[in-house]
């Protein structure tokens, strides 16, 4: 796969040292905005299984195959690390230092380099050695504990809020920023510590702010934004779909219950006593139709109403496919590049990198000629 430049960060070098989860996606989203993500796969891969050839989180990147445990294998990624800008880890604290690639390994080599280490832990803290996966890093930030009806058990949003929210997004953050300051006069690299306890818990920022403010009841179920309002969440549909509610402000919830049909009945917004009355008046309505049928009646409204779709269905969503949301590369549909750029535009241009199907092109590109030897 060529390195076609595309992207704001065209020029911009970046070693992957193969792993699962938030590490590869982070290494994505910079491969996606025109970054050289050179991904270094470990001989007879690793990880969760998943088929290289479907792993989009590979995507837009190249791979090279070096065991890092052999007598060269240290020596080949640090003449990377000597031409790089960025590296990525998602190691156990400690373990890249026991392979000889961690920060003052690489830093010795190349001064300059952004150092970003990925973990749920963090680098220090008496949990830092102990293996983990999203779900848990999130039940101890509070995020788990907010989402999922009362009385129920908290509802699992997949790894969306820990790996990718919470830990991939922060490290691409951290990375840029650290990038940044390498750049300018004087600047130099440095590491980056990326947790997603961290991330996650940041991002309940404006929740603290409002629980402190006496506006947030710690317990799901029972706020605004957590599905205890009945004018945001979710109603089932005559055809068992869902259609999904979030008209908080006045003039939206007045177009809500006018274009659902109930505005001469509906009870007081402002009165939470009779919240469970106003969300049984919702609910009934929303069961007289099918999820197509209040889909066209809400569409292109104020009233903040839109159908909950599968995965499958999202992208033949007429707004989605309008903007281009999706993509369709080498038979795989896709999330495309975000976000947009007017001047470096963004697109896929290779599918998910085959374990070290690139090693011979990088080691030209790059200037190593080691890694195709037998030390690799």
């Amino acid at each position: 796969m060529a390195v076609t430049g595309n992207g704001p960060l065209a020029g911009v070098r970046v070693v992957e040292l193969a792993g699962i989860g938030p590490g590869p996606f982070a290494a994505m989203l910079l491969a996606d905005l025109g970054a050289d993500v050179v991904r270094v796969d470990r001989p007879g891969g690793g990880g969760l299984a998943i088929d290289p050839a479907y792993d989009v989180t590979n995507r837009n990147k190249r791979s090279v195959l070096i065991d890092l445990k052999s007598a060269g294998g240290p020596e080949r990624v640090l003449e990377l690390v000597e031409r790089a800008d960025v590296l990525i880890e998602g190691f156990r604290p400690g373990v890249a230092e026991r392979l000889g690639v961690g920060p003052a390994d690489c830093h010795a080599r190349n001064p300059r380099l952004v150092y970003g280490r990925m973990t749920g832990w963090g680098q220090e803290g008496p949990l830092a050695h102990s293996a983990g996966h999203d779900i848990a890093y999130i039940a101890v930030t509070g995020a788990l504990g907010m989402i999922g009806n009362p009385g129920e058990p908290p509802a699992v949003p997949a790894n969306l809020v820990g790996d990718y929210a919470g830990g991939s997004l922060y490290l691409v953050i951290g990375v840029l920023a650290a990038l940044q300051h390498a750049r300018t006069p004087g600047g130099a690299g440095q590491v980056v510590d990326a947790a997603i306890v961290d991330g996650t818990a940041h991002l309940t920022a404006m929740i603290h702010g409002m629980v402190a403010a006496g506006g947030w009841q710690d317990r799901r179920g029972s706020n605004l934004l957590d599905g205890g309002c009945p004018f945001y969440g979710t109603y089932e549909t005559s055809d068992g779909q869902y259609m999904a509610v979030g008209a908080l402000e006045q003039q939206f919830y007045e177009e809500f219950v006018r274009l659902l049909g109930i505005a001469e009945q509906a009870p007081e917004r402002k009165d939470m006593a009779r919240w469970g009355e106003l969300r049984e008046a919702v609910a009934a309505r929303f069961k007289t139709r099918t999820r197509a049928q209040w889909t066209e009646v809400f569409e292109g409204t104020d009233a903040c109403v839109a159908p909950v779709l599968s995965l499958r269905e999202a992208p033949g969503h007429p707004h989605l496919a309008a903007r281009g949301t999706f993509t369709d590369f080498g038979g795989i549909t896709q999330p495309a590049p975000a976000p947009r750029f007017s001047a470096t535009p963004t697109a896929v241009t290779g599918g998910p990198a085959r374990p070290g199907a690139d090693t011979d092109a990088v080691a030209a590109d790059w200037g190593v000629p080691g890694l195709t030897g037998k030390g690799a």
